[in-house]
């Protein structure tokens, strides 16, 4: 389908699935369900990370217990009844077969999952919350990611959310050699909400979104068609993909397991929340390691921090670019920005290097003409442009390096 902070992939099992009994029309049949590959990721990988190991701890007053008590359907129907959500959750034997498995075996992961809610939450309620969509959807990327935002699918999916490649560029998310801003948490949040809404406006049934959501509205339309025209999700149910059939049930399971872990023994690692955090635009290009040097930053701590960033490179010079620091760095790196840049550079960079071409255009010969600066735009954008070299326009205009703002004028022989 459609994983920041954390640098560690985790590393999926081979597919596993679950047994269930299906009722239609008073005929039972079994089935195979496939579990979505976030149900398969083991605990020791979700706490490999440097955030996890960093802010995320077993808690010291609570513990999970071993002891998962069992309760009776009527009971699990009663609490999923009483969930403050405006989408349907209904309860039956595969719902049932997914809280078994958030339950028992996956406990360990739920306690990890509850703590790393304290990083994610807010930021996928704002989103969620401006786009009017029910704050329950909250609870998708546990079924996508196990809110692991550097987490990548067999089929190429990549962050919490679980963007492809092709929708994630439809939806605004930047993807090349150097940057997948499909892993950047506020980002792909915004970006997700937005699709979650357009798929709504199209099918206006939750379910159908959620399903959608995983096997790509291609699917779920053939469902339709070969369940002659219904479009209620139980009733397209089989004719499904095998991991769809299950991405419902557990996401009504997720919901369920979040509301009411306490009451199966299981307790919350504990998180002590990062420190502050902000964003400051470069427009230089960047190896994460002379921010390190130069600011005292961990690498580790950098990517955790910057994890849009493929390989520890920030291409400012191509476009503007974020870069978030703790808050006691942002000014300290502004300052001393030219140091940073110089820093190592020839070590950093060595391989990159500027084949000047002649274009028989020197300072103060040849047609003058002029550029303004419009907001965005980079040196080297406006050098090719015009088909002239960034040394040129930099020696033509006097300045001493690539920075320029928006307004001013750039003199420029051709």
């Amino acid at each position: 389908m459609l994983a920041s902070l954390w640098g560690i992939m985790p590393v999926a099992n081979a597919q596993e699935s679950v047994e269930v009994l299906t009722r239609e029309n008073g005929t039972e049949r079994g089935d195979t369900i496939d579990l979505p590959v976030s149900m398969t990721y083991p605990l020791d990988s979700l706490l490999s990370d440097w955030s996890a190991r960093t802010y995320i701890v077993p808690a010291e007053d609570c513990s999970t217990s071993p002891d998962n008590p069992r309760f009776s359907d009527s009971v699990y129907v009663d609490r999923l009844s009483r969930l403050p959500v405006v989408m349907e959750m209904p309860y039956n034997e595969v719902v049932r077969k997914f809280i078994d498995q958030y339950t028992g075996k996956l406990r360990g992961q739920v306690s990890f999952m509850l703590s790393a809610c304290n990083f994610y939450m807010p930021i996928f309620e704002e989103a969620l919350d401006a786009y009017s969509l029910p704050l329950e959807l909250k609870y998708l990327p546990i079924i996508e990611s196990a809110l692991n935002p550097s987490a990548v699918s067999r089929a190429g999916a990549a962050g919490l959310w679980q963007f492809m490649l092709r929708t994630g560029k439809l939806y605004g998310l930047e993807s090349n050699s150097l940057v997948d801003e499909r892993r950047d948490p506020i980002k792909s949040t915004w970006a997700a909400a937005r699709y979650l809404k357009d798929m709504y406006d199209i099918y206006h049934d939750w379910n159908l979104v959620i399903a959608a959501y995983n096997c790509g509205p291609g699917n779920v339309n053939k469902a339709i068609r070969r369940a002659g025209g219904k479009t209620d999700y139980w009733a397209i149910y089989r004719y499904l993909p095998r991991e769809t059939r299950g991405y419902v049930p557990a996401f009504i399971a997720a919901n369920y397991v979040m509301n009411y872990y306490c009451k199966h023994n299981i307790c919350p690692m504990q998180t002590n929340i990062p420190a502050t955090t902000d964003t400051v635009l470069v427009n230089r290009r960047y190896h994460f390691q002379q921010i390190a040097d130069v600011c005292g930053i961990g690498l580790d701590e950098l990517k955790s921090l910057n994890p849009q960033y493929k390989r520890n490179i920030i291409p400012g010079d191509t476009k503007p670019q974020t870069l978030r620091l703790p808050l006691e760095s942002i000014s300290f790196f502004i300052d001393n920005q030219d140091t940073v840049y110089a820093h190592r550079r020839n070590e950093f960079f060595a391989g990159r290097c500027t084949v000047a071409v002649s274009t028989g255009a020197k300072a103060g010969s040849g047609e003058l003409t002029y550029h303004r600066i419009r907001s965005g735009e980079t040196l080297g954008g406006i050098a090719r442009r015009y088909g002239v070299t960034v040394r040129q326009l930099r020696e033509w205009n006097g300045l001493r390096n690539n920075n320029i703002r928006a307004g001013r004028r750039l003199k420029i022989y051709r």
